[in-house]
């Protein structure tokens, strides 16, 4: 069943905002009592029903005890493999309705939208008792991600988990247990790189000039969301997938791949706060899309696995990267195009983009063999937190505090050369007033967020 109500309803949708408290109230009870009174299943919606959505979906149905009941995406045309997969699910075009008809019988749903309405969506999930698994990175900008972690500790009963896969991954869990047992001793500097990644994909760096009109399959008022309203540019200008160039919707380079690959890094150094501080260089900016090359030095408090008062990690993106020498490389040997290399007292791990370590030591003479840690499967850990009432790692927690970390990045960008100190606690640049307001953006009427307190 296809939701036939396609356009957006301004008045009906105040009338249900202004009421969202009541209906967090409502539903404040643990979403899973609910499922297990239904079929002793978990009932599942997805929000975002191809691409990236889509493979999350996929892997989520494959767990015994899921059961998929309904299916959202703003386009109508990118239905069709949800549809097979699930021919009795209900399909919405609006997540709102969604809930406004099925609301009691949904669990657990994944968001997996652009960046921009991570936190729109997941903040409303949550309010209603939902459980939720949201794509990487948690949210667009810093306040949002410091309102997704509060809102996420309100109610232990909710489990959560952020899309960094890579996370439950054979390679990322044997990085992470090789660093924590002391092999290479403590940490002295971590250098994370994704090249040549950076923007491009729309292959614009200002906005389509006579923009075509909005295919009717289309809502696209409800894909603009929270940002500023724009004409719809074009197939591969936005949506589907090229929206993460641009600064009002996605997050670059770093947010592309920042929440994947320095997931090993703050895990194994048991990173829990945020930098001490943060500067960028870079190739350039606007005020459209984002530079297509960066460096960003952040600056970390020590802790027990880190060598000395504090830790620089440097991130490098759109082709660059560190010196080959700090991995210990043997001779001919280059590095990978995204990966991290962990330098540290008595040799160095490099660690590739889901590949295995590494590692290389100072005194040539030492051999140490990698005993491989199994996979976990990262979709499966959510679903089974949901049924068992059990948070895995990674929740918004740790993917708050992650993204954060992430996003600081894209604030240090419009100030670039400038090192920006940061009040973690105080959520607050303390050193320059004008960077301030780019930790938030302005929302659109009817899309505003609210403060958790």
């Amino acid at each position: 069943m296809t939701d036939s109500n396609t356009s957006f309803n301004r008045r009906h949708f105040l009338k249900t905002a202004g009421s969202a408290s009541a209906v967090a109230t409502v539903f404040g009870v643990p979403a899973l009592l609910r499922g297990k009174d239904l079929n002793s299943k978990l009932q599942f919606a997805g929000i975002g029903a191809n691409g990236k959505g889509w493979s999350d979906i996929k892997e989520m149905a494959t767990h015994p005890q899921l059961a998929p009941v309904a299916f959202t995406d703003i386009d109508l045309t990118r239905m069709d493999k949800v549809k097979r997969l699930a021919p009795d699910a209900r399909l919405y075009q609006d997540y709102r309705k969604m809930l406004e008809d099925m609301g009691d019988k949904i669990d657990a749903l994944t968001v997996s939208t652009p960046d921009h309405m991570h936190a729109y969506i997941a903040l409303d999930l949550m309010r209603r008792g939902k459980h939720v698994y949201c794509q990487k990175p948690l949210t667009r900008t810093v306040w949002e991600a410091r309102q997704v972690r509060n809102q996420a500790a309100k109610d232990k009963n909710i489990i959560t988990r952020m899309g960094n896969q890579i996370h439950s991954h054979s390679a990322y869990l044997t990085g992470v247990q090789l660093i924590q047992s002391g092999v290479i001793g403590k940490i002295k500097e971590v250098h994370s790189w994704a090249s040549p990644t950076g923007h491009g994909y729309s292959g614009l760096l200002e906005r389509p000039k006579n923009p075509p009109e909005v295919p009717t399959s289309i809502n696209w008022d409800l894909w603009i969301g929270v940002a500023p309203m724009r004409p719809y540019g074009g197939e591969r200008i936005y949506h589907p997938f090229a929206w993460r160039d641009w600064q009002d919707f996605g997050s670059g380079a770093i947010g592309d791949f920042g929440c994947h690959i320095l997931d090993p890094v703050f895990t194994a150094l048991k990173i829990t706060g945020g930098p001490n501080s943060i500067k960028a260089e870079h190739s350039g900016i606007n005020d459209e899309v984002w530079p297509s090359q960066e460096t960003l030095y952040y600056n970390f408090p020590s802790t027990e696995y880190i060598a000395g008062d504090n830790i620089n990690i440097t991130w490098y993106d759109g082709g660059r990267q560190p010196k080959a020498s700090l991995a210990l490389l043997p001779k001919g040997k280059t590095l990978p195009r995204l990966g991290s290399i962990f330098v540290g007292e008595k040799g160095s791990m490099l660690l590739p983009h889901v590949g295995m370590p590494e590692l290389n030591f100072i005194d040539a003479k030492i051999e140490h063999k990698i005993e491989k840690v199994e996979s976990l499967n990262h979709y499966h850990g959510w679903i089974d937190g949901c049924l068992s009432g059990k948070q895995p790692s990674d929740g918004f927690e740790y993917g708050g505090n992650l993204t954060e970390t992430v996003q600081l990045g894209n604030v240090a960008v419009h100030f670039p050369g400038e090192e920006l100190k940061w009040d973690a606690k105080n959520l607050k640049i303390t050193n320059k007033e004008e960077a301030n307001p780019y930790l938030t953006r302005k929302y659109r009427k009817g899309w505003e967020i609210t403060e958790v307190n």
